[in-house]
């Protein structure tokens, strides 16, 4: 007598905070932020890929920790306020061709008394698999383990309710020289107020002739309410002729909407 059983593994990724997955799916813009009156907005979904592809979407909800890291949650904690049931968005599932696009259309909907902060979940995008275990000619007895990569991708839906406010700072800044073969500067991101942070971070070299040089960056950094410290690590390119111990080296971290430049704050230190 033959005995087969078959178990099916599914292998979930989640992308967070990014633009594009392994799945070839394109998202604009990759985050949404409610404020000020607006209460709709519309996603452009792309499959960049050579294949067909069938997206479901609903949220997720995410607590950012101490390193950055997102944590998958299912109840508020820790202070977190979800926004999913004040959001509204269609379709729940979208199919396109390659090189095709949809509009996703995400509205706001808000009771009057709504207590004003800042409330959060991610639109989440998951791949539908089609796939089904191949139940051919097999051994008598075979425990078979079928592994399918199943591809997300998560945005940010950010909505501000009332007067809300931020400052952010800088603390325990440290150079790590020759990490593996990089070096890069740690530091804690700091934020203070009633909303969240989001930019980018800059590392400039000055030298002591006062020739600046992008030694760093990184694009979408953010400090998530309630969070009020997380820790950043920050790869360094550093050229041949920067001596990054002579001179001096600026952190700034600010954010750019519509090549308008606002920025959190600028810290100028030395490494000795």
């Amino acid at each position: 007598m033959k005995t087969i059983l078959t178990i099916l593994i599914t292998s979930l990724f989640f992308i967070s905070i990014k633009a594009q997955s392994p799945g070839d799916l394109l998202i604009t813009p990759y985050r949404v932020v409610f404020e000020g009156g607006k209460n709709i907005e519309e996603l452009t979904v792309a499959n960049t890929g050579t294949d067909t592809a069938r997206y479901s979407i609903g949220f997720l909800q995410y607590k950012m920790m101490e390193d950055g890291v997102l944590k998958l949650i299912e109840e508020p904690e820790g202070g977190v306020l979800f926004a999913d049931r004040y959001l509204r968005f269609f379709p729940r599932a979208i199919t396109l061709a390659p090189n095709e696009a949809q509009v996703v259309r995400v509205q706001v909907r808000t009771p009057a008394n709504l207590e004003p902060a800042e409330y959060r979940s991610h639109l989440y995008f998951r791949s539908i698999v089609d796939e089904q275990p191949d139940m051919g000619e097999q051994s008598d007895t075979l425990l078979r383990i079928q592994l399918i990569p199943v591809y997300g991708i998560s945005i940010p839906l950010i909505l501000r309710v009332g007067e809300l406010n931020v400052q952010a700072n800088i603390s325990d800044i440290v150079y790590n020289e020759n990490i593996g073969s990089d070096a890069n500067i740690e530091f804690n991101l700091l934020r203070e107020g009633t909303m969240s942070t989001f930019g980018i971070v800059e590392i400039t070299h000055t030298s002591e002739e006062g020739q600046k040089t992008l030694i760093g960056r990184a694009n979408g950094v953010a400090v998530y309410t309630p969070l009020s410290s997380r820790k950043v690590k920050i790869p360094l390119n550093i050229p041949e002729q920067v001596d990054i111990k002579k001179g001096s080296l600026q952190i700034k971290y600010f954010v750019r909407d519509m090549g308008r430049e606002s920025v959190y704050f600028e810290h100028s230190f030395s490494i000795k």
